[in-house]
């Protein structure tokens, strides 16, 4: 009897647990299937369509003038004999010598290359094909890092037997530095000359449509692609002199060669709508 009563009040359990599982199931589900509310995300404003329907184009022009800290010398070595060997001989004897005596200032035989070289036969006269010798030609293209030492550099070649200057030039190891400021003069220039076309027509300036730069702009030693400096400088808006920071120009040795200064030069184009 006892045991009937144990086995009755489990099922009685049983059922009232499972009546209440069931009575709470409904709400359980519906707040199960109640969505949870999202943030809205802010609508940005969005800036006025710039109008082009109404510009002004002009272009901007500027340059800066550098003084160079570096220099770039080339020299040749040019040695004649009876027999290409001869001429061999004698003109390596001469490199040897020559690259001996820029090491001794400082110079690194990294900073010391051939640039060019070429050997040539020498006839008895114009229209004789009796070659009567060899002429080498061994052009030596040297890196000197400090500027100022460009002269010294150019007597000792010589003095150990190089015999020929092909070519000298000045530039600066912060082509990029000055080449970044020459552009923003020059968009600078081109804003200006918008703000005052734009004025005196009776309109403002507004937002910028399009810029375009001349990438065969920059020029250095006063030359640009064939034009001399005097031409060059007459269509500039910004120049502008940048001598390295903390330092003043640089003084050559005594010598022929004279550094000055070099030119960096931007050029822009631009187009900007009117209010």
């Amino acid at each position: 009897m006892k045991q009937f009563s144990t086995i009755t009040n489990t099922v009685l359990a049983c059922v009232l647990i499972f009546a209440l599982f069931s009575i709470g199931l409904p709400g359980f589900n519906a707040r199960a299937a109640t969505p949870t509310p999202t943030t809205q995300p802010v609508q940005q404003s969005q800036p006025a369509a710039c109008d082009s329907t109404r510009s002004v184009q002009v272009s901007g022009v500027a340059v800066v003038n550098v003084t160079p800290d570096r220099a770039l010398v080339k020299l040749g070595v040019q040695s004649n004999g009876k027999s290409a060997k001869e001429a061999q001989a004698k003109n390596s004897a001469t490199i040897k010598e020559v690259v001996k005596a820029l090491t001794s200032l400082g110079i690194e035989e990294k900073d010391i290359a051939t640039d060019w070289y070429t050997i040539e036969p020498l006839y008895g006269d114009y229209d004789s094909l009796s070659i009567e010798g060899y002429r080498i030609h061994n052009i030596v293209e040297i890196t000197v890092r400090d500027a100022t030492k460009a002269n010294e550099a150019m007597i000792a070649a010589f003095q150990a037997g190089a015999n020929q200057v092909v070519d000298v030039q000045f530039y600066t190891s912060e082509l990029r530095k000055y080449r970044d400021q020459a552009r923003e003069l020059a968009m600078k220039a081109a804003r200006e000359k918008a703000d005052a076309l734009s004025g005196a027509a009776g309109a403002e300036v507004g937002c910028i449509l399009t810029i375009a730069e001349n990438t065969q702009s920059n020029f250095y030693g006063g030359w640009w692609y064939g034009y001399g400096a005097n031409q060059s400088m007459m269509t500039q808006n910004v120049i502008q002199n940048a001598a390295p920071t903390g330092s003043e120009s640089p003084t050559l040795d005594e010598g022929p060669l004279n550094a000055g200064q070099i030119s960096v030069r931007a050029e822009v184009t631009a187009s900007f709508g009117l209010k």
